[in-house]
């Protein structure tokens, strides 16, 4: 009989995670209850669940984090149970027995097991009397060149924040204050261990399923080395190359961490695994992950269901895991530029079409139309696809995305692409490093071909002709349904006469011209552009042959961008009028804010007159989870100081100006503060 059974479900969270968790509910006949911040209003978590509950406030400090607020809008909606999610409280033994205390269902692991495994130097303590095997502890204090090079970590949380590597003696003093410091901030607890950093270490988990009734099942194992920020990129299930042994002992070192803690629901244990093959304990994670979608396609098992059957009292089905199948892989799709150090994005997010078919899978928060905004993590969506083998399913997953449709800010789907598709990866050469190594050429333009897309995007202007297209000074709709496409600026309107059209593509800044001509015929044709000629035009969809390969091209205007959708890659252009808008420029030594976000804190003596060096951090800006630093462009001398600490600013906005010149007393650099 089951002790507790669910009727009504609040999920603690936002997002893809939610909205992923409200599926499995409406399959399982369970009322959803959504909580949202005034930023989250209109959510898609927000719409789809059958009840949601307004935290007062934006930033997750004042919504999402405060633990009273979400016990005191479940019990306001009627809801027996809370989920939380990943991220925010899930992992906050105070919160967890709060929403017991209230008489609420806590659909996750027991109180006491989130407070043993919520340190990691405690967690590791625990884990060595379970003889999970673990990486010896090194004192900073008594640290020699031969402990190099190190690794920092903060003991009460994770995501990359208050993580360092020290790779000299004489940077551990300050990398420590800094680890420390960001430990705090992100935390609350500034405490921070030291270990052995082991180069090319791979990322190897093993997620765990464990009830009430002594059954803790290994649902073998995934790999999630390919990491920007110490943050996942990739994932994929079953870790590829590991021999038997090896997938043996992750497997019964994980039931071993399950079972020091009395563990019951999903679980993920981490470890470490070198070069030559041996595992170390990372951390036990007390929550569904976020690729955990890549175990269900492989077991064929909903983790959430079983959390939820867990959380009732009920056992797992039997004392042994269903037999795996097949390969799946996971691709976390994120609002950000890898390019330009991997800068968030924020903005209409107008377009999101991921392919549908058999073995391919998104988990999103988002639709077209909504806004990406700078107060949460910049993903948009997971893609995973699911195969037979792992050379199918990332053959799939690869050109799922690269078919995507995907408008609005700028997102790293090139760089996953390339990623699936580099030669390491695909020969299963895996390890953290993969990103330090190879960012630059997964960064570096592409061999696509933007000057046709280009052609594409002008014919179609030209057949929607002059009425119809909004000029560059125009602002864009958020969502569907805003102002009609005006006019383009710099219209000629002369049809027998070659006209020109102006793009920079973005992000990469590159300008093209693209000169046509509209004859007696009404269908526009390129102008001297020898091999292409027009087979088709509307003002969604272009198909041109060049040099005799038919090639297919949708446009999507949206003000002065235009979106063009081919079959090997996507482009975004920006329109440019056809004279230069004195008023665009900025004095030369300008520093800009790169997004939307808050000024935390600026270098120390920083104020107008003083002189600084080319490269030196300046300014310091958070914005979705992260810290970004605002370097000097130039040594010379801080002329103007418009930011300070506290101030919101948007993107473009003006923080200083440096003039060019001899800088003879540079500010004093501070620690550094690159956060993940």
């Amino acid at each position: 009989m089951r002790s507790d059974v669910i009727h009504t479900l609040l999920v603690a969270n936002r997002g893809e995670i939610a909205c992923r968790i409200f599926r499995t509910c409406r399959d399982l006949g369970i009322t959803t209850v959504a909580v949202y911040s005034d930023a989250d209003a209109d959510a898609l978590h927000v719409r789809e669940a059958d009840l949601a509950v307004r935290l007062p406030g934006a930033a997750p400090a004042d919504t999402y984090l405060r633990g009273d607020l979400v016990v005191a809008a479940a019990r306001a909606a009627g809801a027996d149970a809370v989920h939380p999610g990943y991220g925010f409280l899930s992992e906050n033994a105070a919160f967890a027995a709060a929403v017991q205390d209230a008489g609420l269902v806590w659909v996750g692991p027991p109180v006491k097991a989130i407070e043993l495994m919520a340190s990691k130097t405690r967690a590791k303590e625990l884990m060595a009397g379970a003889g999970v095997p673990l990486l010896a502890p090194v004192d900073p204090a008594t640290a020699g060149p031969d402990d190099l090079p190190l690794l920092l970590k903060a003991a009460a949380g994770g995501g990359g924040r208050g993580m360092r590597i020290v790779r000299e003696l004489v940077a551990l003093p300050g990398e420590l204050l800094a680890a420390a410091a960001e430990a705090a901030s992100a935390f609350g607890d500034g405490e921070v261990f030291a270990e052995p950093y082991v180069e090319r270490g791979r990322h190897v988990e093993v997620q765990v399923m464990a009830d009430a009734h002594d059954t803790v099942w290994a649902l073998g194992t995934r790999d999630c080395s390919l990491q920007r920020r110490h943050q996942k990129v990739i994932e994929e299930a079953p870790a590829p190359g590991l021999d038997e042994a090896l997938r043996t002992r992750l497997h019964e070192a994980a039931v071993a961490a399950a079972r020091a803690v009395g563990y019951r629901g999903a679980g993920t244990v981490e470890f470490l695994v070198s070069a030559e093959g041996r595992p170390y304990f990372l951390e036990m994670n007390t929550r569904l992950q976020v690729e955990h979608p890549v175990t269900e396609a492989v077991f064929g098992l909903d983790l959430v269901a079983l959390q939820l059957r867990v959380a009732e009292g009920e056992p797992l089905p039997s004392p042994e895991p269903p037999q795996p199948s097949g390969h799946a892989v996971e691709a976390r799709l994120y609002a950000e530029d890898p390019a330009r150090d991997w800068q968030p994005q924020t903005g209409a997010l107008l377009t999101l079409e991921v392919p549908e078919g058999p073995g391919l899978r998104l988990d999103t928060g988002y639709t077209g139309g909504d806004t990406i905004g700078v107060h949460y993590d910049p993903m948009i969506a997971k893609v995973i696809a699911h195969a037979p083998t792992r050379t199918e399913a990332v053959r799939l997953l690869a050109r799922a995305l690269e078919r995507a449709r995907i408008h609005g800010p700028v997102t790293n789907r090139d760089l996953l692409v390339r990623s699936l598709r580099h030669p390491d990866f695909a020969a299963a050469r895996l390890d953290t490093g993969f990103y330090d190594r190879h960012l630059a050429d997964l960064t570096a333009p592409g061999a696509g071909d933007p000057a046709t897309a280009a052609l594409a995007a002008t014919l179609a202007e030209a057949v929607r002709g002059p009425e119809a297209v909004r000029g560059a000074e125009a602002v864009r709709p958020t969502r569907p349904g805003g102002p009609a496409p005006a006019r383009f600026g710099a219209w000629r309107n002369v049809p027998s006469q070659p006209q020109r059209k102006r793009y920079r593509s973005e992000p990469d800044g590159t300008e093209h011209e693209v000169a046509y001509r509209t004859p007696r015929t009404g269908t526009p044709e390129p102008y001297e552009i020898p091999g292409t000629r027009v087979l088709a035009a509307t003002p969604d969809r272009v198909t041109l042959e060049v040099d005799g390969l038919t090639r297919h091209f949708t446009i999507t205007a949206d003000g002065d961008r235009v979106h063009v959708d081919a079959a090997d890659a996507s482009y975004t252009f920006t329109a440019l009028p056809r004279f230069t808008d004195p008023a665009t420029h900025t004095a030369p030594g300008s520093l800009l804010a790169p997004m939307p976000g808050t000024v935390v804190r600026l270098a120390e003596g920083l104020a107008a007159g003083v002189t600084v060096e080319a490269g030196q951090p300046l300014i310091w800006l958070e914005a979705m989870k992260m810290e970004h630093r605002i370097l000097a462009p130039a040594s010379g001398t801080l002329t103007a100081l418009h930011a300070a600490p506290g101030h919101q600013v948007e993107v473009g906005a003006l923080l200083a100006v440096v003039q060019e010149g001899p800088a003879a007393t540079p500010v004093p650099v501070p620690v550094p503060e690159e956060t993940a």
